[in-house]
């Protein structure tokens, strides 16, 4: 597993008791802290476990469910639902495997392709449809990632700004809706692999993101597309150099 550096994420933290407790249990399914098909604790455990009425636990529940992550069943109890029922699009719960330390080499793969898959075309898009205001947010980003004093944190900060700019700036509300995942991905990979503090790599992986910028300011889908592409498929060399684990296309070659 990756341990994924604290104070990273844009994601904001839980309101009330309900996102206190929805957030702590989820982190606990996510972990395996409550193992897939196990049953949750009853109610009046988790109620004295929180300090929270019935009703708070209810609505804490109907949000897990809602995610895929838990089923309630009469007179049995409240069942951890399989993996593959869990809804991984949903930023809370690419959060808690970003919190947990539940990432790992194929887990970072399997968002580095979704990426592949989605962002080249939001960047194509962002060609064909972007506003002058949207580009000089842009370049603002990418000025801000090559500033040379620029901290671990601000740099993800502003490559995050950036790739969800571009999302933005595709005027396609789908695009924008994947910023949970870019997020949880950018602050893997980085934890995996940061081009801060190296001058060289800092300084290429700002190129690579001025090439996007400039070929969306050009008007030029292709070149946009190729150039996301790149930063995507590089972030992807660089988790398999580190982690020593080659990518799906190589490990089934």
């Amino acid at each position: 597993m990756i341990t994924i550096q604290p104070g990273i994420s844009r994601t904001l933290p839980p309101k009330g008791f309900h996102g206190h407790v929805m957030a702590d249990l989820g982190r606990g399914i996510v972990s395996g802290a409550f193992p897939e098909n196990s049953i949750l604790p009853r109610d009046a455990e988790l109620q004295h476990r929180y300090g929270v009425s019935r009703t708070v636990l209810r609505e804490a529940l109907k949000t897990l469910a809602a995610k895929g992550m838990i089923m309630p069943k009469a007179k049995i109890g409240t069942r951890v639902m399989p993996r593959d029922n869990w809804n991984l699009f949903d930023p809370d719960i690419l959060q808690w495997h970003a919190d947990t330390g539940a990432v790992d080499a194929e887990f970072l793969f399997s968002l580095q392709e979704m990426r592949l898959a989605l962002e080249p075309e939001a960047a194509a898009l962002a060609a064909l449809r972007r506003t002058d205001e949207q580009v000089r947010e842009l370049y603002r980003c990418v000025d801000r990632m090559g500033d040379p004093a620029v901290t671990g944190d601000d740099f993800v900060e502003y490559d995050l700004r950036l790739h969800i700019g571009v999302a933005e700036a595709s005027q396609n509300p789908f695009m924008r809706a994947i910023s949970g995942l870019i997020e949880v991905a950018l602050a893997t990979t980085f934890a995996v692999s940061s081009p801060i503090p190296n001058t060289e790599r800092h300084k290429l992986t700002v190129e690579r993101h001025r090439a996007i910028v400039s070929a969306i300011e050009q008007h030029d889908q292709a070149s946009a597309r190729a150039a996301m592409r790149q930063v995507i498929q590089e972030g992807i060399d660089r988790v398999a150099d580190v982690t020593g684990n080659p990518p799906p296309e190589e490990q089934f070659s």
